[in-house]
């Protein structure tokens, strides 16, 4: 008979990049409200100690810890950091993304690119080895991927980002293959329209008026009428996070409101 206790993070130890905002707070309040130990990490130490606070506020531990990701010598500070506070690395949530940027394939230049691809894709892959190192040494751990919908169908505009997501999808499978022997489970999950600031970035250039309103039109032609939230994104993470997936690795879930199901162009809005 199953146990619901598999889903407990009960003194587990997690990091999560980007969890000052968006779908990685709500990942982070997901996991302490589970019982783990909670490490936040970004770019903005304010942030950070704003989501450390609310996390304490309903009885949970967390940790903060301001880095740079798209950096080796940060990927490596974040690691021995942790290690020496706690001695252990349980769960590892790779969300931490750079916002994708606006603009033609024909206007894309090397500097966005190497910008985008450094954080989503180099600061992801070397900070999944860094902590699979520690997991294979302690017997087992959990990886799990943010991407993004955009990852398998691009929208116009996001080029790069699309790429990038696309390659996050490719790094879970590569490190799901060969981990699996040491009880590491890599998982990835694939967000559609979630109410972000990232996803308010596709309106940059319009007026606060004029972005609600594109706001309201896009979530009357999406499959749900919504646009989705940080929570809808945490009890997929919980799960894969949790001794439930034990035999779940390799996987992506798509948590779109049946986005990729329609027809629908996200920018376009058609």
């Amino acid at each position: 008979m199953f146990d619901m206790s598999k889903f407990s993070l009960k003194d587990k130890v997690a990091i999560v990049t980007g969890g000052s905002r968006g779908i990685g707070q709500g990942i982070a309040f997901g996991f302490a409200k589970a019982g783990a130990k909670v490490v936040v990490t970004s770019r903005k130490a304010q942030d950070l100690e704003a989501t450390a606070s609310e996390i304490k506020a309903f009885g949970g531990e967390a940790m903060v810890l301001p880095a740079h990701l798209g950096k080796m010598e940060e990927i490596q500070r974040v690691v021995d950091t942790v290690m020496a506070k706690y001695g252990r690395i349980d769960i590892l949530v790779n969300n931490a993304g750079a916002s994708p940027a606006m603009g033609s394939v024909l206007d894309s230049d090397e500097r966005l690119w190497d910008t985008i691809m450094n954080l989503n894709l180099k600061g992801l892959y070397f900070l999944s080895q860094a902590c699979a190192k520690i997991m294979k040494n302690q017997g087992g751990g959990k990886i799990i991927n943010v991407a993004s919908i955009d990852g398998f169908k691009p929208e116009p505009f996001v080029s790069v980002y699309s790429v990038s997501k696309a390659g996050v999808r490719m790094i879970t499978k590569a490190f799901a293959m060969e981990l699996a022997s040491h009880n590491i489970q890599v998982n990835t999950i694939a967000p559609g329209p979630i109410s972000t600031k990232m996803m308010d970035s596709h309106w940059w250039n319009l007026t606060p008026e004029e972005a609600k309103k594109a706001k309201a039109e896009l979530e009357n032609i999406l499959p749900m009428r919504r646009i989705g939230y940080p929570d809808d994104i945490a009890g997929a993470a919980i799960y894969l996070a949790s001794e439930a997936s034990s035999y779940t690795t390799g996987t992506e879930i798509i948590i779109d409101g049946a986005v990729l199901l329609s027809t629908m162009n996200l920018v376009e809005g058609h």
